[in-house]
């Protein structure tokens, strides 16, 4: 059968292209009905990255964060107008040791392979989560998003090797927000103090035990553990912080982004015995276990806080204006996806 792809060809450019797909016992074919738009995809729509990256990559269909409904699955496993979460990352060379988003060989939907901006996509089986509670589509089009922080969570509740009795946050973004309440679900006992730019952003969480601006923290202020969450130029600021004031033998992981090299203080590092894990994408179970906390009615009322708009999407024309509004909002956009 034929699909239509919508790629981006140059910053700002999405064009269609006719898409081959050839249908298998082994894949599911889906229609792709919410997608959110992340930073990510944002960096290549505007032509943030590199020459060098933006002409290994391009064209390309971005998205990687979307939910859907199944059209044909021949194994049965799904059934026809199924609701699914569509899974991005597609496993390289398996390993019992090293998780699925880290194998050699692996890949990711919006970076260098199609995502889903797509009029139909053909997934394997492992790829598709299904979710057949009464969810907003709105909301769980950004499973993938929370799916990153349960992965995170995770990592660090395997890593630490010192008590959580309070763990800080550096980044009061939508990541910070959901890594938040994600930590608040999975490691209840935690205290969290979250530090961020913004007073308005801080307010959201009304959850965490304490809040501060970066620029008020106290001289007595101390965390057993930190997530660095801030990413971009924030990055150095956030890990200088966190190394004043971590405790010793704390754990710090680390999930910004950052394009350009950021100093580390290694003297304190030494000196605190600290443990600086990175955190990237997510696996399988991280979504299962996403859609797990977000069948909590509460939870799931808290991740629609950071959902700025769900615009309706009929051309190429408003493809371009969601990725025009998403530039200026400081929260997620959300397709509702009807190429």
């Amino acid at each position: 059968m034929i699909s239509y792809s919508y790629q981006l060809i140059a910053p700002k450019i999405i064009t269609p292209k006719l898409t081959p797909l050839t249908l298998s016992e082994d894949s599911v074919l889906i229609r792709p009905r919410y997608m959110a738009i992340c930073h990510a995809d944002q960096r290549y729509y505007r032509g943030l990255r590199s020459a060098e990256i933006l002409k290994k990559k391009l064209p390309m269909a971005l998205i990687h964060e979307a939910c859907g409904e199944v059209v044909h699955d021949p194994k049965g496993v799904f059934a026809p107008g199924e609701q699914v979460v569509m899974i991005p990352n597609i496993p390289g060379r398996e390993s019992d040791y090293v998780a699925e988003n880290y194998q050699k060989g692996s890949g990711f939907r919006a970076s260098g392979i199609d995502g889903f901006m797509q009029e139909f996509v053909l997934l394997p089986h492992d790829r598709v989560v299904s979710a057949q509670k009464a969810f907003d589509p709105a909301v769980l089009s950004i499973t993938e998003f929370v799916s990153v922080a349960v992965h995170t969570v995770s990592r660090f509740l395997k890593k630490r090797v010192t008590p959580a009795d309070t763990v800080g946050l550096w980044g009061d973004g939508c990541l910070g927000y959901v890594t938040a309440n994600v930590l608040r679900l999975m490691a209840p006992e935690a205290k969290l103090m979250i530090v961020g730019l913004s007073t308005d952003k801080l307010n959201l969480f009304s959850f965490a035990h304490k809040t501060y601006l970066n620029t008020e923290l106290p001289a007595d202020f101390s965390v057993d553990h930190a997530f660095e969450i801030t990413g971009g130029g924030g990055c150095e600021f956030a890990m200088d912080d966190i190394i004043r004031y971590i405790a010793p033998e704390g754990t710090v992981m680390l999930m910004g982004v950052s394009e350009n090299k950021v100093p580390v203080m290694t003297r304190d590092v030494l000196e605190k015995g600290l443990t600086l894990v990175g955190s990237s994408r997510s696996g399988r179970q991280d979504f299962l276990e996403a859609v797990r906390l977000m069948e909590q009615p509460d939870f799931a009322k808290r991740l629609r806080l950071i959902i700025s708009d769900v615009m309706k999407i009929t051309s190429i024309r408003d493809i371009e204006h969601a990725f025009e509004r998403d530039a200026v909002s400081p929260y997620k956009t959300v397709l509702d996806w009807r190429l």
